[in-house]
C-alpha cells in the first residue's frame, strides 16, 4: 500500500523514483500531464453538474493552467537543466553515440548516468 501511494504521488509530481533517486524524463512529465488532466476532468464534470457552473467554465481554464500546465512547464525546465548538466559533466555527453533527446546510448540501448557508462569508455567516439 505504501508503494502504491508513493507511486501515485510521484506520478502526480511528474517524476518517478528508482532506488530513492528522482528520475525526471519527458515520459514522466507527459504521464503526469495525462494523470492530472484526467483528475481535473472528472472533478470539473462532477462540480459542474452538482453546482450547475456551466456559465463559469472559464474557471476550468484557469485551474488547467495552475494545476497542469505551469507545474509541467517547471518540471520541463528542471529536466532541461539536469540534461545540460549531465551532458557537460559526463563522458557520454560528448560521444557521437549518445542521443541527447532520449538520454540514451544508441549502441547499447541503455541510459547512462553519472555513475554508469554503458560501454565503460571502450566505444566512445568524439562527435
Amino acid at each position: 500500500m505504501e508503494k502504491l501511494l508513493k507511486d501515485l504521488i510521484s506520478i502526480f509530481n511528474f517524476s518517478f523514483y528508482k532506488e530513492e533517486n528522482e528520475i525526471i524524463s519527458i515520459g514522466s512529465i507527459v504521464w503526469g500531464i495525462i494523470f492530472r488532466s484526467f483528475l481535473l476532468m472528472v472533478l470539473s464534470l462532477i462540480l459542474m453538474n452538482k453546482y450547475e457552473l456551466y456559465d463559469n467554465a472559464f474557471i476550468f481554464v484557469v485551474v488547467l493552467w495552475f494545476f497542469i500546465a505551469w507545474p509541467a512547464y517547471n518540471k520541463f525546465q528542471d529536466y532541461n537543466k539536469k540534461s545540460i548538466d549531465f551532458i557537460e559533466s559526463t563522458l557520454c555527453g560528448s560521444c557521437r553515440n549518445f542521443e541527447k533527446t532520449a538520454q540514451l546510448c544508441k549502441i547499447y540501448d541503455e541510459h547512462p548516468t553519472k555513475d554508469f557508462i554503458p560501454c565503460d569508455g571502450d566505444d566512445w567516439e568524439l562527435k
